[in-house]
């Protein structure tokens, strides 16, 4: 299973075209199942311009499989780990929910598909499998 990140979901709704884009638009095609987390779906929804378009977004995204950490205090207390590790090893993260999405992916065995550095540091310090 995958897990799409919001920065690829914004790409494709933009009409981007990158790696990641190119490898969304395969998945789709492809019918491959994919999720998302509430921390992605609150990005989403935060970055429309209109009311219509928070509509047809809230829509969209209701309809996908939703990710969740496994234990609210363990989760949590991993992904700050996953910060504390980083930043000891050199390797600054900008956003802390990365590191929550990055948690959420390693606790539900699934691959994750980003278009953002930070992901690509954090594989480096612990198991995160990207796509």
């Amino acid at each position: 299973m995958l897990l799409v990140d919001t920065s690829v979901l914004i790409d494709y709704l933009r009409g981007a075209k990158n790696s990641a884009s190119d490898k969304f638009h395969f998945i789709l095609d492809s019918d491959i199942p994919f999720g998302i987390t509430s921390l992605i779906y609150q990005e989403l929804l935060q970055g429309a311009n209109t009311e219509k378009e928070f509509s047809e977004l809230r829509r969209y995204l209701k309809t996908q499989v939703f990710y969740d950490v496994k234990d609210r205090k363990t989760s949590f207390e991993n992904a700050a780990r996953i910060y504390f590790m980083c930043r000891k090893k050199g390797r600054q993260i900008g956003s802390t929910i990365d590191c929550l999405i990055a948690q959420i992916a390693i606790e539900n065995g699934l691959f994750l598909l980003h278009n953002d550095k930070d992901f690509e540091k954090i594989a480096t310090v612990v198991k995160l499998k990207l796509y």
